[in-house]
């Protein structure tokens, strides 16, 4: 198999980068393969619970960032991997890993995936998801409540001491990485359009 291509999609928290990664797996199916930052959150199997909700996940140090690179060097290689799960309701890494084939193309998603120049250096397509403020922190409340069993009050707490201050630390200054901005993700279709025909022409070439 040829060398995949490696595609980086970044972004804040709700800003659509989960709707972008939708749009372009659907357009190469079966040649794509998806990769969240988030698996790679480290494991805390030392902390009981209620310190484990206190940590900051917003950070970068919050990622095994090392193991993600590792696992990528070993896709691009053409060899499979077992990634971690993680489980969000329990603010843990999971037992179970996940057997993850190498593709044509890997999509691996995260807010941070910009920030670690050894991860940043492995993109040959970079994506940032540009979507204003409002937005994504509606966004998030609606994902963490209905889909990781959080209460509201807890969103809304982690939102305003971490992931706020962290997206500005960290988030937005790794906007400036990207080769494409693109607002409102996977709805902006003009920009998703674009991308395509880039992923399209990569392939090409390696035919």
């Amino acid at each position: 198999m040829k060398e995949p291509i490696l595609i980086g999609i970044a972004g804040g928290t709700g800003s659509g980068k989960s709707t972008l990664v939708q749009e372009i797996a659907a357009e190469f199916k079966d040649s794509v393969c998806l990769i969240s930052h988030d698996y790679y959150y480290k494991a805390h199997d030392d902390m009981p619970y209620e310190q484990r909700c206190l940590l900051n996940y917003d950070h970068p140090n919050a990622y095994d960032t090392d193991m993600l690179v590792e696992h990528l060097q070993l896709l691009k290689q053409g060899l499979t991997i077992h990634r971690p799960v993680y489980d969000f309701s329990d603010h843990n890494r999971a037992k179970e890993v996940v057997e993850v084939k190498p593709a044509r193309v890997i999509i691996i998603e995260g807010i941070l995936i910009f920030a670690d120049e050894s991860l940043r250096n492995l993109f040959d397509i970079k994506l940032f998801v540009d979507t204003d403020a409002d937005v994504r922190i509606l966004r998030r409340i609606l994902r963490d409540v209905e889909e990781r069993g959080r209460t509201l009050e807890s969103v809304v707490t982690q939102y305003l001491t971490t992931v706020k201050p962290m997206h500005e630390q960290f988030v937005e200054p790794s906007k400036k990485y990207a080769d494409i901005i693109i607002p409102e993700g996977g709805r902006n279709h003009v920009a998703l359009s674009m991308v395509n025909h880039r992923i399209r022409a990569l392939l090409a070439e390696e035919d």
